[in-house]
């Protein structure tokens, strides 16, 4: 199964702003991405990636005064079927847990473990390994109540508790907190989940909260809020809690004016591939080369450079337009000129029957 995610977000800024955004699909998935997630600004600015202390991809920029729009369009292989259920996958005892995994069953900004740890063991005590992140999960999902329209975002795995309102944030939150007073492993995680094989949503789009439970010497992906495997699930980001997995971190004003994110089956008509061209437009003596890439299923095209290795190797994607409007006077602007009034030769040769 090929699936498309993506997203397009657009700031407002009356100052420039650094931030760092986390927002590609994580590197456990990197040999199932068949259309890479580059991010691409409108309009450009330079953009430097990292990894952080869990792994994650993270990139940094500086917003310009004005609007910034960031986006990325993707497509993903997925083997399409339902997570797994492991129902005798045991529990470790503490000593025997790798060195890793002991930061997850710690408190964290979210997730009170010392004012959850009575609650925990009172109500999950009886059970152990995956039938007590079952019964967990279980739980949370009968007392708590989904609703958009309770959204906050300072509320905690004690507050959802008590609250028993929330979003699938809350109800990770609280989930992995529960467990981890029961001495399981869990880590909070974030990433695309559509409605695949289940009815559509009517609510638009989000990224989507579950987490991760460590159990028999694997982590396994649980989700209180929906609480029944599903098809498609595609990371993006694990930390401790959401703090450590936001999509965006600004320093200094802006305002979020644009969020659209999709999760959606690709279907392919008549065997056509739905992954877009690639067309070489020139490589320079020193190794640089420049791409024309024409996406069908989202109607755009641009240019991508990809700088040669001794100077880093980054790789850009500018539209069409943006980079024409730039210099202009260097050989990859005379070549990419030159393979558009082919192609608009082709197509009038079509046209004319010739």
């Amino acid at each position: 199964m090929k699936i498309r995610v993506g997203y397009d977000l657009s700031y407002d800024c009356p100052q420039p702003v650094p931030m760092i955004v986390m927002l590609n699909v994580h590197y456990s998935r990197a040999s199932d991405v068949i259309q890479p997630d580059h991010l691409r600004t409108d309009p450009y600015v330079p953009l430097r990636s990292y990894r952080d202390s869990f792994g994650n991809w993270c990139t940094r920029l500086i917003a310009p005064s004005g609007r910034i729009r960031l986006t990325s369009d993707q497509i993903v292989h997925d083997p399409g079927t339902p997570e797994p259920t492991l129902p005798h996958a045991r529990q470790h005892p503490i000593e025997e847990l790798p060195d890793d995994a002991l930061l997850f069953l710690l408190g964290s900004r979210y997730c009170e473990t010392d004012r959850l740890s009575q609650v925990a063991w009172s109500m999950f005590g009886h059970v152990e390994g995956w039938a007590r992140v079952r019964a967990i999960c279980d739980f949370v999902h009968q007392h708590v109540s989904f609703g958009y329209h309770h959204a906050r975002n300072t509320r905690t795995a004690w507050e959802a508790f008590n609250e028993r309102v929330g979003v699938c944030r809350d109800f990770a939150h609280l989930a992995l907190t529960l467990c981890r007073c029961t001495n399981i492993p869990a880590r909070y995680c974030t990433g695309y989940l559509g409605d695949i094989g289940v009815p559509a949503d009517p609510n638009p789009m989000d990224f989507s909260g579950w987490f991760e439970a460590y159990l028999d010497g694997k982590w396994h992906v649980f989700d209180a809020r929906h609480n029944t495997p599903r098809i498609g699930r595609i990371l993006i980001a694990y930390g401790r809690d959401a703090a450590d997995v936001a999509i965006s971190n600004t320093f200094g004003p802006n305002t979020l004016v644009n969020f659209q994110v999709w999760t959606d089956q690709v279907t392919s008509e008549g065997g056509t591939d739905t992954a877009p061209s690639v067309e070489s437009i020139y490589t320079s003596p020193n190794g640089d080369r420049w791409q024309l890439i024409q996406d069908a299923m989202s109607n755009r095209a641009f240019v991508r450079h990809k700088a040669n290795e001794a100077s880093g190797g980054h790789q850009t994607d500018l539209s069409v337009a943006e980079f024409m409007q730039r210099d202009g006077s260097g050989p990859e602007y005379a070549a990419l000129r030159h393979l558009i009034s082919t192609r608009v030769d082709e197509r009038e040769r079509t046209q004319h029957g010739q």
